[in-house]
């Protein structure tokens, strides 16, 4: 079977950061969908995943010092959000991963899954052993 995994993110269904984000992500979903549906009689299925926050380098600069110590995203209009909370881009690839050995994976094909749905479906963690909740599903 193959897989094309689209990035995506629930700001595809609710406000998140700017117009334009939520604009492309919706995009993606729906070019997902359509993906799924024009590929359905092939052997190739189609996901939007999403992730929670991820530590990326980039995430990582953003960040600041609490003065408790923790490493805290301020995200304007968004909330503050703690980065020992976060995925590590590895947890997102676990859940590619999953998603691609599972002979099974078609029936769901067109479809958007959080990282977190992911995790807990098919039982992997992040590398520390943790399981991130920073996913958020908005529908």
């Amino acid at each position: 079977m193959g897989l094309i995994a689209n990035i995506s993110s629930s700001g595809a269904v609710q406000y998140a950061h700017n117009v334009l984000y939520g604009v492309g992500k919706a995009a993606l979903d729906k070019m997902t969908a359509d993906m799924a549906h024009e590929l359905r009689d092939s052997r190739v299925a189609v996901f939007s995943v999403w992730p929670g926050l991820v530590r990326t380098e980039i995430v990582e600069l953003g960040a600041r010092r609490t003065d408790d110590g923790r490493r805290v995203l301020d995200l304007p209009g968004e909330g503050t959000f703690d980065l020992d909370d976060a995925e590590t881009p590895r947890f997102v690839g676990r859940g590619v991963v999953a998603l691609a050995t599972d002979p099974d994976a078609r029936r769901h094909s067109g479809t958007a899954v959080t990282t977190l749905e992911l995790a807990e479906q098919y039982g992997f963690t992040d590398v520390d052993g943790r399981m991130p909740r920073t996913s958020i599903r908005g529908d």
